[in-house]
């Protein structure tokens, strides 16, 4: 059976999206069907940078028609920063819930874990986890959308 997985890096100026298909209980590749980013600008007030993550992902979402949404779980760096990323995933809850899209959350550390057998494992090593999994020739870029697409294959591990 097909599954297709979008994977969300939750974020207010940049928020990464990855979206791949696979078929479950076999060794195929899973499928790349989309990745980029939301972006908003700085100095934009607050509540029309979270007008603009809202309005994206309601465009977003029906065109990518996910089963399953994977998130990543909020992660401590500076406290300034936690709380416009906290702000971010509340819209990306709030848009889930109101198109009714099943959602699974995973730490940072469990991301890593699932693609490179290490919890503590460094964004290149993800990316290259990411690419080889992938079966791409490149590393995907920008960096929040690969964090995208490992948040997606981590979920399809797992589900």
């Amino acid at each position: 059976m097909e599954k297709r997985i979008l994977g969300i890096d939750p974020g207010l100026a940049t928020l990464g999206y990855g979206c791949l298909t696979l078929v479950a209980d076999t060794q195929q590749i899973p499928t790349l069907l989309d990745f980029g980013v939301i972006t908003t600008p700085a100095h934009t007030p607050m509540g029309d940078r979270l007008g603009m993550i809202y309005d994206d992902l309601h465009t977003l979402l029906p065109r990518l028609e996910p089963d399953l949404v994977a998130l990543e779980k909020l992660f401590f760096y500076k406290m300034s920063h936690t709380i416009s990323v906290a702000q971010a995933r509340g819209i990306v809850l709030l848009v889930l819930s109101q198109l009714s899209i099943p959602l699974v959350e995973f730490t940072p550390a469990q991301i890593k874990q699932a693609l490179t057998g290490y919890g503590n494992a460094g964004k290149e090593e993800v990316q290259q986890a990411v690419q080889r999994e992938l079966a791409l020739d490149y590393l995907p870029k920008p960096d929040d959308a690969a964090d995208a697409l490992a948040i997606a294959l981590t979920a399809g591990r797992f589900n």
